[in-house]
């Protein structure tokens, strides 16, 4: 059975710091890009950030560098999201996805058919 379990979100406050966790079974870890995509009520799901077991390629928003860092630790097929300086205008479900091969240079939701549960990253003024 595939499946990605997203874990790791909470309430935090401005400034504060989280690390997710998206952990992949049922695949093959090393085909595969693993996407972090966050949702904001009322607003459409855009693409955090990306790392590609398949080729390394990776992808991060601009609105995210220099204060989000993904990671990958292949022995426990599980990516990493390390949010620092966090801001209310972070506040959203977080979701991982997977895709076949390489980080595209502008992710979009709708070409991923694997997806985690999603998890409730809230940071507070």
């Amino acid at each position: 059975e595939v499946q990605l379990q997203a874990s790791g979100g909470g309430l935090v406050q401005t400034g504060g710091s989280l690390r997710l966790s998206c952990a992949a079974s049922g695949i093959n870890y090393d085909d595969y890009a693993i996407t972090w995509f966050r949702q904001a009520p009322g607003k459409e799901r855009e693409a955090v950030s990306c790392i590609s077991h398949y080729d390394g390629s990776t992808y991060s928003a601009d609105f995210v560098k220099g204060r989000f860092t993904i990671s990958s630790n292949n022995a426990k097929n599980t990516v990493y999201l390390e949010m620092n300086n966090l801001e209310p205008e972070d506040t959203a479900v977080y979701y991982c996805a997977a895709l076949l091969g390489y980080c595209s240079p502008y992710p979009v939701y709708f070409e991923y058919n694997l997806w985690g549960q999603g998890t409730q990253v809230t940071v507070s003024s």
